[in-house]
């Protein structure tokens, strides 16, 4: 089975981690997973007066923070899996690359790093429910 993990370093995160390690017999024996992270954009205006070379750094620095955590938390669990970040809106980005790289599972925190964090599903957990037709596993 293909796995997407959407990852975006919150607790959530850990906590959808810590239960793909708690279950490890059932989830990581044979199945292949991809880690997604969605670097928001740079304004167009900020990112023209910065220039490319700026910009693209700070895409990689973002991601690298986040996926090298990720990463190692994937080790401690005995889980390996493909790293990938793309800059974009995160629902939308989710989503696209679950459908396009035809996964069988995306997996991901029910909440991320936004300040509504008190609602009973993100934001962008309920906009990827939307548009995605892989099927979605919440981790609360």
């Amino acid at each position: 089975m293909k796995v997407l993990l959407a990852v975006d370093g919150s607790d959530y995160t850990k906590r959808m981690i810590s239960y793909l390690g708690a279950h490890k017999d059932s989830w990581v024996a044979g199945h292949a997973f991809t880690v997604l992270h969605i670097v928001l954009p740079v304004p167009h205006r900020a990112a023209a007066f910065a220039g490319p070379e700026i910009v693209r750094a700070y895409y990689d620095d973002d991601a690298r923070v986040v996926l090298d955590s990720v990463r190692a938390q994937l080790a401690e669990q005995g889980i390996e899996a493909e790293l990938v970040h793309k800059v974009g809106h995160p629902a939308d980005e989710i989503a696209a690359h679950a459908e396009s790289g035809r996964f069988d599972l995306l997996v991901m925190g029910s909440h991320g790093v936004g300040a509504l964090k008190n609602l009973v599903l993100g934001s962008v957990a309920t906009k990827v429910l939307a548009k995605c037709t892989v099927p979605v596993l919440l981790v609360r």
